[in-house]
């Protein structure tokens, strides 16, 4: 962490401090105020806000996950926390829609994943493209493609999400500080410090999560983060076969790409975006908006006429987001190489925000010195040096 001149302003003491309050830091802020920590939250913006990875809604969430065994038991856990979430706030956070990924055959082989699903109790069918062309009237996919359907999985509405975080987390005690960029961060043995415009804060811990703004800290924390600036479109379709409570979440992959996507909600247009590719942005700088880029709408469009022609209408609606890709798409949730307590929790890649109500726990209980109960080492930073 830097080293600073002399401060003559008081600082005011929490027990734990969480820097960047998006769909991470307030689950954390949550978790941590409403297990009796004083808990500050400071946030660059006022959250939930489109500077970050959580708007825009929704998010999918699946249970039959790639990367192994801990991502598919953090993900069950994931649920169980947003439906304790749902039930706190009687709010509607999470549709079961179903979730149907789609692959060439030569290009991905869903097995390695199915067991790992099928070990954790979690529901799942293999299937061949005429039957996804069957099942799922609209997709068109031809016999180099199969699927993957998980019934139980569906899609987060991501900013209802960090909204009803935000509520509990004040609600339980914690304070949040908005609009507030942190200037500076000092970590000793003891205690760690905090610095804005206008305070100095102090606390034994902290958690840094600030997502695709890990950069503007680099003076504290280098990261192998890299931001990346990602579109998405709301398309026009046309039958209803593509509405939301008929037609499933999905993932379409190929050598043309790796694309997502929602039903149309609300008659608001299928969404589609790409996980991969895209123009890398620097924090702080400005992003260009939708469509300053041919490919923007284009890219989506291509992908949709290849297997639902008949949801490639008219683009309805569009934004411009922000990933936050590690070098292995793997998260990071770790201490801080040199500073074990701060502890460091980014490099979502585009797939973590289904997470977040898992990683607000795992953080707290990190800072409890507690038993997480899952299997963090594939998170660890140091995997970056072997």
């Amino acid at each position: 962490m830097s080293a600073r001149e002399e401060d003559d302003r008081i600082p005011k003491s929490y027990d734990a401090i969480v820097v960047g309050a998006g769909s991470m830091g307030m689950s954390a802020g949550y978790e941590l105020a409403a297990r009796g920590a004083r808990t500050l939250l400071i946030d660059a913006f006022n959250p939930p806000h489109n500077n970050g990875s959580h708007h825009g809604e929704p998010r999918l969430i699946r249970h039959a996950y790639h990367g192994g065994d801990t991502y598919v038991k953090m993900a069950l856990r994931a649920d169980e926390k947003w439906l304790a979430l749902e039930k706190a706030t009687g709010q509607k956070l999470l549709e079961r829609s179903g979730v149907l990924n789609m692959a060439e055959t030569s290009f991905y082989n869903y097995e390695g994943r199915l067991n790992d699903a099928v070990a954790n109790g979690v529901q799942v069918e293999l299937l061949k493209a005429a039957e996804i062309n069957r099942r799922f009237p609209g997709i068109q996919l031809d016999d180099s493609f199969q699927g993957m359907y998980e019934p139980n999985a569906g899609y987060l509405y991501s900013e209802k999400c960090v909204a009803a975080y935000k509520q509990q987390a004040l609600a339980a005690g914690a304070e949040l500080l908005t609009d507030t960029f942190v200037t500076d961060i000092k970590a000793g043995a003891a205690s760690v410090t905090v610095y804005t415009k206008d305070a100095v804060y102090t606390a034994p811990q902290i958690i840094i999560t600030v997502g695709a703004w890990f950069k503007m800290l680099s003076n504290h924390v280098k990261l192998p983060i890299r931001a990346v600036r990602k579109v998405v479109g709301w398309f026009e379709t046309s039958s209803p076969s593509f509405d939301a409570g008929v037609f499933p979440g999905f993932t379409w992959g190929g050598a043309a790409g790796g694309y997502y996507g929602f039903p149309s909600i609300g008659g608001a247009g299928i969404k589609i975006g790409r996980h991969d590719t895209g123009e890398e942005w620097q924090p702080g700088g400005p992003i260009a908006p939708f469509g300053a880029y041919p490919e923007d709408e284009e890219d989506l469009r291509r992908a949709l006429d290849a297997f639902v022609p008949g949801a490639a209408g008219k683009l309805l609606a569009s934004a411009v987001c922000k990933y936050e890709f590690t070098p292995d798409e793997d998260f990071i949730i770790d201490s801080h190489p040199e500073h074990a307590n701060v502890l460091l929790a980014g490099g979502f890649s585009g797939h973590g925000f289904k997470f977040a109500s898992v990683v607000g726990e795992i953080l707290a209980d990190k800072m409890e010195r507690k038993d997480t109960g899952f299997d963090l080492r594939l998170f660890e930073i140091s995997r970056f040096s072997k």
